[in-house]
């Protein structure tokens, strides 16, 4: 007896008509995140295109380079230079990273390693909450606690043999960079810490348990086991720590002391790319004065840029060394 060249039917043609909806749904899912993926690259560089368009009329007046090195800023003889601006942003980020690295890393090893696991919910809670508060509010604090608070501090640091050194020069009272380097790190210490923790419980659990079996104390799995695999995901937190302490404006413009000038001691007053954007752009009535402030937008941009793919590209080399897995 010959087999039938019919066709089985399935059992259930509801689940014939699942299967044929499920191989439907993938691409147009995949095509929508595509497309999706695409405007929001487009948004970017339409962004970057008409902010640099709208900047491009500075040319008429000095070139590139004039303003990218200048070191006056007069608009009412105008005369524009970004380089006390993009000094003030880095060296502010600096501070901010000095500060809040050092102890975002304590602070996750002592929630995640050390603290009972109430205590630790408690911290955790505590630190992420700070990131909730408007940097209106880290302005006030700034202005009105922190820079007294440290007054003292910085005049007894410029009083001391220290104080012959430039970075740690005679300080003019009131706001400074390390007046708003100090208020960036506390801004940017929940972002830190919460990567940073992701990354150190991502660490896998059998090796965790290898290094103890094979006589490590605590501390020893912590330094050889946990912090290297985690490294990259913590350096990809202090690079978000870092682009939120480029950008942030209302916070700095309330504690740097709103100076175009460039001085070498951090107990100095000074300025910041997006500070400077935000309080001089509403009244930016000189000639080429709202073009100057444009392209001080345009620096930042490509600052901020240029930041998150060098941390891509470092990302990348400990991904790859920590055998793929991923620390994003």
């Amino acid at each position: 007896m010959t087999a039938s060249s019919t066709p089985v039917e399935p059992a259930n043609p509801s689940a014939l008509v699942r299967r044929r909806g499920l191989s439907l749904g993938d691409p147009i899912l995949a095509w929508t995140v595509r497309i999706l993926a695409v405007i929001a690259l487009l948004a970017v560089v339409v962004m970057l295109v008409d902010t640099a368009a709208n900047s491009s009329k500075l040319l008429e007046h000095e070139s590139i380079l004039d303003f990218l090195v200048g070191t006056t800023w007069a608009p009412a003889s105008t005369v524009y230079g970004a380089l006390p601006f993009i000094y003030g942003t880095l060296v502010t980020s600096i501070i901010a990273l000095i500060f809040a690295v050092p102890l975002a890393i304590g602070a996750t090893l002592l929630i995640n390693e050390y603290l009972p696991d109430r205590a630790a919910r408690v911290v955790g809670y505590g630190i992420e909450l700070l990131a909730a508060i408007p940097s209106v509010v880290y302005g006030f604090w700034g202005i009105l606690v922190l820079v007294p608070a440290i007054r003292p501090i910085q005049l007894a640091i410029a009083s001391s043999p220290v104080g012959q050194i430039p970075i740690f020069g005679p300080p003019a009272p009131g706001p400074s960079y390390f007046a708003a380097g100090l208020v960036l790190a506390v801004m940017i210490l929940p972002i830190v810490t919460s990567v940073s923790r992701d990354a150190m419980n991502a660490t896998p659990r059998l090796q965790r348990e290898g290094a103890l079996a094979l006589g490590a104390t605590h501390w020893e799995t912590i330094r050889h086991v946990v912090l290297p695999f985690a490294r990259g995901g913590i350096f990809a937190g202090i690079i978000l720590g870092l682009s939120r302490a480029i950008g942030e404006t209302i916070a700095v413009l309330f504690v740097i002391g709103n100076q175009p000038q460039i001085n070498a001691s951090i107990f100095a007053p000074g300025y910041s790319l997006p500070a400077v954007i935000a309080g001089e752009f509403k009244e930016a009535n000189q000639p080429f004065h709202p073009e100057a402030l444009i392209g001080l937008g345009v620096i930042l941009f490509i600052l901020s840029f240029g930041v998150n793919v060098l941390a891509r590209v470092v990302v990348s080399r400990f991904e790859t060394r920590a055998g793929g897995a991923d620390v994003r």
